[in-house]
């Protein structure tokens, strides 16, 4: 069975609708990128919860500051296409991602959720943070 093209048509959809914000080194390697919009969960209140669905930065550009300007890039994004909140999915075990959304003032927010993917699942935290004023990240 071959993915790619299922794949590489959802990766098109997905840039189109909510373009990312993208993380550039001074050479024009992209570093990094994250991408938000309106939440997908289907507990969240449209036009009042958004999502960043992502923030993904390379190893070697970890401590840097460039994850904490990406994240600061969706929360300004987010404020100003109105939400008044922002939620996120985060691994159970990713400590590392974790510690890094709440010093940016991320709290969990009691949900959890079991992804299941090819031949493993994913256990999932999702975190909120409110958009009524600059997180400190």
């Amino acid at each position: 069975m071959d993915l790619l093209p299922d794949r590489t048509a959802r990766w098109r959809r997905w840039l189109e609708e909510a373009p990312p914000w993208v993380a550039a080194s001074p050479a024009g390697q992209v570093i990094g990128f994250a991408g938000c919009g309106p939440s997908r969960d289907e507990d969240a209140t449209p036009l009042v919860t958004g999502e960043i669905s992502g923030i993904y930065v390379l190893a070697e550009h970890w401590d840097t500051g460039v994850g904490r300007r990406l994240m600061q890039a969706c929360l300004a994004s987010l404020r100003e296409a109105g939400f008044a909140e922002a939620t996120l999915w985060v691994l159970d075990g990713n400590v590392r991602a974790r510690r890094f959304y709440e010093r940016g003032g991320w709290r969990p927010d009691g949900s959890t959720k079991d992804d299941a993917r090819e031949g493993f699942t994913l256990h999932e935290v999702r975190y909120r943070i409110g958009l009524r004023h600059p997180a400190s990240a």
